[in-house]
């Protein structure tokens, strides 16, 4: 049986990203003996076109499309991407009887919404590797599809949840160069490959997403596994590397022993990653960066205690402010985000926000007005109180949760601050 995986995201956002998901689902696939081929539309001028030549060129029987984004996530001009994933249904089911499989990040959000919408046959909530799998063998013996975790139906949903992968070392990473490679068109740029260590999140933040797409439990690859991995990316000429996971430094136990492993093994190697600002001590920092950490992507939102509380965060501003003074006295770059106009934001919490986040003298500073509302989070129960949404409402067309007391003013006060302060960006 063919299988012809599709990475549907043609955005860069903040970043160029690779497909890290579907290079693990391609891998598992291809161990599990199944002829497999992988585009990366992100590597296409023309990816219609790109998409209807390898179907010609490798006929598949099952196509998988990984869905990364929904939409920009900007309130003030938000771009929706799902009508370009459209047209890539149209064109498979124009140009094979295969049948399409959905997954990825965006679509595990919004699992039956998502593949009404898009109109293809089928679809995977959560980690892919083993449902997939299980899908193709299935598909291959003509075994009834029902009670495959995860799995989805157009128009018919399912009743099975996902199911986690508890130990993640069973499945085989991307190798270098074949399932994961940098798009020829992104050579010239500064592209950080992509690595995970660790999946799911028990933080419950009040408007995130990641519960639906890896769960609450923290589950760890061995680190020997993540440095052998790592080892040979750098034996085949990459030196930057992402660590993907939503909390870098949890648990800070496992967090340290990575780091010791990179120190160790003294790969030539620089490395970014999003730190939960809580709970990281001198120790924690100082490994980190003679590990190859050169910058953070730090998350702390608000200055607010009230608005952090409103959050579910597990940490205040005084918290933030030592995290933030130790990566610095260990030479790691802060790139801090702002999240602003949630649930009790006032004209005073705002001030206060930007005030605090100017002392932490960060190299950059993101600002977000607006939050954008996921389904199955306690801001969006929030938003149906206040009225912004409907009973229901599936919300996979983006609406934002902005407090009343501050629309229009907030906009104004935050373009107003940025004047003057260059490494501030929207």
């Amino acid at each position: 049986m063919r299988v012809l995986l599709i990475s549907a995201n043609t955005e860069t956002i903040n970043m160029p990203v690779l497909p890290l998901g579907l290079g693990c689902v391609a891998t598992s696939v291809q161990r599990a003996g199944y002829p497999v081929r992988v585009l990366n539309l992100q590597d296409q001028t023309e990816p219609l076109a790109a998409v209807q030549e390898i179907i010609e060129e490798f006929p598949p029987e099952v196509i998988g499309i990984s869905v990364r984004n929904i939409d920009d996530q900007n309130r003030e001009r938000p771009m929706f991407f799902l009508d370009s994933v459209k047209e890539i249904v149209s064109i498979c089911r124009k140009t094979t009887r295969a049948a399409i499989v959905l997954g990825g990040a965006g679509y595990s959000i919004f699992p039956q919404s998502a593949l009404d919408y898009l109109e293809a046959d089928l679809g995977i909530q959560g980690e892919g590797e083993a449902a997939f799998l299980e899908l193709l063998y299935r598909l291959q013996n003509k075994i009834e599809l029902s009670g495959i975790p995860g799995l989805y139906f157009l128009r018919q949903g399912t009743q099975n949840r996902p199911k986690r992968i508890g130990n993640l070392a069973a499945y085989p990473m991307p190798l270098p160069d074949t399932h994961i490679r940098i798009p020829a068109m992104l050579e010239e740029e500064e592209v950080w490959f992509p690595v995970q260590t660790r999946r799911g999140c028990p933080m419950n933040c009040n408007y995130c997403s990641t519960a639906s797409i890896e769960g609450r439990t923290i589950r760890k690859y061995p680190p020997e596994k993540i440095v052998e991995m790592i080892s040979r990316y750098v034996d085949a000429g990459f030196n930057r590397f992402f660590f993907v996971d939503n909390t870098f430094n949890f648990p800070p136990s496992y967090a340290e022993t990575l780091c010791d492993r990179l120190i160790s093994e003294d790969l030539k190697m620089i490395w970014r990653c999003i730190l939960y600002p809580w709970k990281v001590d001198e120790t924690l920092a100082a490994k980190m960066a003679l590990a190859g950490c050169r910058e953070v992507s730090f998350g702390f939102e608000s200055g607010s205690m009230k608005i952090l509380r409103n959050m579910n965060k597990r940490y205040g501003p005084d918290d933030v402010r030592k995290v933030s003074e130790r990566l610095k006295a260990v030479g790691i770059h802060r790139m801090g985000f702002l999240l602003l106009g949630g649930p009790g934001e006032t004209r005073e919490t705002v001030l206060e926000s930007l005030t605090f986040a100017d002392s932490l003298a960060l190299e950059v500073v993101k600002v977000t007005t607006g939050i954008r509302i996921y389904p199955h989070t306690s801001l969006a129960r929030t938003a149906f109180e206040a009225g912004l949404i409907e009973s229901g409402e599936d919300l996979l067309f983006p609406k934002f949760y902005m407090e009343r007391a501050v629309v229009g003013w907030l906009e104004q006060t935050v373009d107003a601050w940025m004047e003057g302060r260059p490494n501030w960006i929207k």
